[in-house]
């Protein structure tokens, strides 16, 4: 049953959203109680999904509730080549394995906002990988290579000297493309997919003969106020726990707190604004989150850990144990433990004074840890290292 709801219809195509192609078509469609068919797409490139994603499904599901068929693109082909959204470098291409390794819990995360009983999964690579090159060129010699130069982007790395491959050209072309294979009424994304999305509305008008509307959300911006990324260690993930959660979100940026209302809750900005500090403000925001995700009790608890930790400095109820054969140097610790990846991001840390190791911080990445004791890097990581 589809339903037509006027003010969940408005909600829909205003709340969070940076524009509407076309605006008017796509309200009368949704009123008309005509079904619709919606798709939003991921490249695994990384393999989780973070609040920024979160964006989007969220619009996802608002379609969903309405009685549209809606379709959880993942860009298995695309990901090979890697969206030049946003980028100043080319990326590094990914393996068929690492795709695979990436996109592997993606139902898992999403399922977090989507109800998959009613979500249509589906990968790109069934279509783009059966094109042939007739079929390819066939698809760009409906652009210009002055159309694809309008990118900022690419115009901008052009300036600056910095090589553009042939494949990143295409990559609107693949995106666009996806429309035509599904036959979508609807696109949804982030602003910064506005080009490759507009590709595909072409693309459905010349291929399939209908109109595609487009709808992009607007996007979250990291804890630090820069684009969120596993790249920029700003990234708050589906897959957080509550209490790494909370503390993510009590460390944004404050003039990011109206951004996160809007885009991450269906709290109203008035609500928290009536509070009288950014930091308690922060409280109920990370507080709202981690209860959409995790349930009410994680949110209070997490909300007492918090305070605990940061506010009473004690230490948190709950810590990691690692066993290790001490004496060992402090890089030896981080990486075994798996706080850092690699001895230079242990390096790293150090030398920025962000391990502490029973209370002192650790100056010297040669240092040697001969006791038990808590280890604490940054604000928020905190484990027990025992002798084994």
């Amino acid at each position: 049953m589809i339903h037509t709801d006027p003010k969940k219809i408005e909600e829909l195509l205003n709340k969070g959203v940076e524009k509407v192609i076309v605006k008017e078509d796509l309200e009368k469609k949704l009123l008309s109680g005509s079904r619709l068919r919606i798709y939003f797409g991921v490249d695994p490139t990384g393999s989780l999904l973070h609040l920024g994603h979160a964006v989007a499904l969220w619009k996802l599901r608002a379609f969903q509730e309405l009685g549209h068929e809606v379709i959880l693109l993942i860009g298995d082909f695309t990901a090979k080549i890697g969206d030049p959204s946003g980028r100043d470098t080319t990326r590094v291409p990914l393996t068929d394995k690492q795709i695979k390794e990436n996109f592997k819990d993606y139902k898992k995360q999403a399922s977090k906002i989507l109800d998959f009983s009613k979500v249509k999964i589906k990968y790109n690579s069934t279509w783009l990988s059966k094109l042939t090159f007739a079929d390819v060129l066939k698809l760009s010699s409906h652009f210009t290579v002055q159309q694809m130069l309008h990118r900022e982007m690419f115009d901008k790395r052009i300036k600056e000297n910095i090589p553009i491959s042939e494949t990143e050209f295409m990559y609107p072309l693949m995106q666009g493309y996806d429309s035509v294979a599904m036959n979508v009424d609807v696109e949804i994304g982030g602003n910064d997919q506005m080009f490759n999305m507009l590709t595909g509305r072409r693309l459905q008008k010349m291929y399939n003969h209908k109109d595609k509307d487009i709808l992009t959300t607007k996007l979250l911006l990291g804890t630090d106020g820069r684009k969120m990324s596993k790249t920029y260690d700003n990234a708050i993930y589906l897959t957080d726990g509550p209490n790494d959660m909370f503390g993510k979100i009590m460390s944004i940026n404050d003039e990011l707190i109206g951004e996160y209302v809007q885009l991450c809750t269906n709290l109203s900005f008035e609500e928290i604004k009536k509070l009288s500090n950014p930091k308690d403000q922060k409280a109920a925001l990370a507080k709202e989150i981690v209860k959409m995700y995790h349930g009410e009790k994680a949110a209070q608890k997490s909300e007492e850990e918090f305070d605990k930790i940061f506010r009473k400095k004690e230490l948190p109820s709950d810590m990691e144990i690692f066993n290790l054969p001490l004496p060992k140097d402090i890089v030896y610790v981080l990486v075994t433990t798996k706080i850092t990846s690699s001895k230079s991001e242990a390096w790293r840390l150090v030398n920025q004074k962000a391990v502490k190791f029973g209370g002192k911080t650790i100056e010297n990445p040669k240092e040697l840890i001969v006791d038990e004791g808590v280890l604490q890097v940054g604000k928020r990581k905190f484990i027990k290292v025992r002798i084994k």
